[in-house]
C-alpha cells in the first residue's frame, strides 16, 4: 500500500506567530510530499529489484525518504496552537510525563536550554529528539543527522532542525526558533507517547 501524506490536525496558520502559515504550507504540501513520492517510489523500484546490487543501491532512497516520512508525521502531531490562542501547546500540565521531566532534567526550563543548546549544535540538517530509554526507561536528549529516524530511544518530542523548517522566518537563527517552538509543543501528545514507552509498547 503506498505512503500518504497525513492531513494537518489544525489550520496552516495555527502555529503563528511562532511558526508562520507560509512555513507550514510549504514544510507540509512541498517537502513532506515530496519524501512520501520518493518513498513510493523507491518501495517500487524495491519491488521489482532483481538482483541484490539493485536493492543495494536503493537502501539510501529508502532510509532518506522514509525517515522524512516517519520523522515528520510525528512532527505535525507534536504541534498544537498556542495556549495565547486558546490551544494547548507549550503546557506542560501535571502528570507523568511533567514528573519525568523533573526526574531527568530537574525543570521543563533546564530540558529546554539543553535541548536547545544540545539541537543548536548539530551540523547540516538534523533532528533534536526527546525520547525514552527503553533500558532505564528515562527522557534523554538526543540527535540524528539528516533524515534518519530515532532507533536508539522511543521518540516523545521531535524537532526538525532542517533549514526548510525555520529558514522563512527566522533566517539562520536556529537558536530563535528553537526557543519560538516550545510555544507550540503538544505536551498532551508527547505525554501520550511517554506512557506508552513506559508501559511497554512502541510507536
Amino acid at each position: 500500500m503506498s505512503n500518504t501524506l497525513p492531513p494537518l490536525p489544525y489550520a496552516y496558520n495555527a502555529l503563528e506567530p511562532f511558526i508562520s502559515e507560509e512555513i507550514m504550507t510549504l514544510h507540509h504540501t512541498k517537502h513532506h510530499q515530496t519524501y512520501v513520492n520518493a518513498l513510493n517510489a523507491a518501495e517500487a523500484a524495491f519491488a521489482q529489484a532483481s538482483t541484490t546490487k539493485e536493492r543495494i543501491a536503493l537502501q539510501a532512497a529508502l532510509k532518506f525518504n522514509g525517515g522524512g516520512h516517519i520523522n515528520h508525521s510525528l512532527f505535525w502531531q507534536n504541534l498544537a496552537a498556542p495556549s495565547e490562542k486558546g490551544g494547548s501547546g507549550g503546557v506542560l500540565k501535571d502528570g507523568p510525563l511533567k514528573e519525568a521531566v523533573i526526574a531527568s532534567f530537574g525543570s521543563l526550563e533546564n530540558l529546554q536550554k539543553e535541548f536547545n543548546t544540545t539541537t543548536a549544535g548539530i551540523q547540516g540538517s538534523g533532528w533534536g529528539w526527546l525520547g525514552v530509554n527503553p533500558s532505564t526507561k528515562r527522557l534523554e536528549i538526543a540527535t540524528t543527522a539528516n533524515q534518519d529516524p530515532l532507533l536508539t530511544h522511543i521518540p516523545v518530542i521531535g524537532v526538525d532542525i532542517w533549514e526548510h523548517a525555520f529558514y522563512l522566518q527566522y533566517k539562520n537563527v536556529k537558536v530563535e526558533y528553537l526557543n519560538a517552538i516550545w510555544h507550540v509543543i503538544n505536551f498532551d501528545e508527547a505525554q501520550k507517547r511517554f506512557v506508552d514507552a513506559t508501559s511497554g509498547s512502541k510507536l
